[in-house]
C-alpha cells in the first residue's frame, strides 16, 4: 500500500499534520516499505495455484487438492517423488478431465499416459470375464510399474479386478 493511500485512511487532523519531514511522514514511508513484500506476493498469488507456475515444492500439495495424491504417495516422507515434477504438473492441469472420465478405459489410459509420458497403453475388458480389466503396459514404461500399479488400482472401477501385463518387445 502506497504511503499516499495509507495517509488517506487517517483522520483529517493527521492528514493535515502529515507534511514532508515530519515524524508522521517518515512513519508512513516505513509502513509503505513493510507492506511492499506482502503486496508483491498478493499480486502474483494466482501463480501459486497454476500447476505450471507454482513452485516445485507446492506442486505435490496441488496433487492432493485435486485428488491425485495417490500418485505421489510414498511410505516415507523423505522419499523422492516417483515422477518428475513436470509430470505432476501435467496431472494437476488435467485433473478435471481425469475426474470426469474416472473409472473408464479412456480416463485410465489418459492418467497413465500423463503420469508416464508414454503412449501405447491398452485397456481391455474381456467379454468372457466380466468386471475384469487388463492393462497392457508398453515396454517404454516398464521402469515405472510401481506408479502404474498405484494409478491403475485407484483409477479403475471399484467393482473390477485388474491385471497389469507388460508387453513383450517386438523384434
Amino acid at each position: 500500500m502506497r504511503r499516499s493511500a495509507i495517509e488517506r485512511l487517517l483522520p483529517a487532523a493527521y492528514q493535515r499534520a502529515c507534511v514532508p519531514g515530519s515524524v508522521l511522514w517518515a512513519l508512513l514511508d516505513v509502513m509503505e516499505g513493510l507492506h511492499a513484500p506482502d503486496e508483491a506476493i498478493l499480486a502474483e498469488v494466482d501463480a501459486l495455484f497454476d500447476p505450471y507456475r507454482a513452485p516445485d515444492g507446492l506442486v505435490v500439495r496441488l496433487t492432493r487438492w485435486v485428488a491425485m495424491d495417490h500418485v505421489v504417495a510414498s511410505p516415507r516422507p523423505d522419499a523422492p517423488l516417483p515422477l518428475p515434477v513436470g509430470r505432476l504438473r501435467d496431472l494437476v492441469a488435467n485433473a478435471a478431465l481425469l475426474a470426469r472420465w474416472r473409472g473408464t478405459p479412456y480416463g485410465l489410459r489418459r492418467a497413465l499416459e500423463l503420469a508416464t509420458g508414454t503412449s501405447g497403453f491398452v485397456i481391455e475388458e474381456p467379454a468372457e470375464r466380466p468386471f475384469h480389466v487388463v492393462v497392457r503396459v508398453p515396454v517404454a514404461a516398464a521402469g515405472q510399474l510401481a506408479v502404474i500399479t498405484r494409478i491403475v488400482e485407484t483409477e479403475k472401477p471399484a467393482s473390477a479386478t485388474v491385471e497389469i501385463v507388460l508387453e513383450e518387445e517386438s523384434s
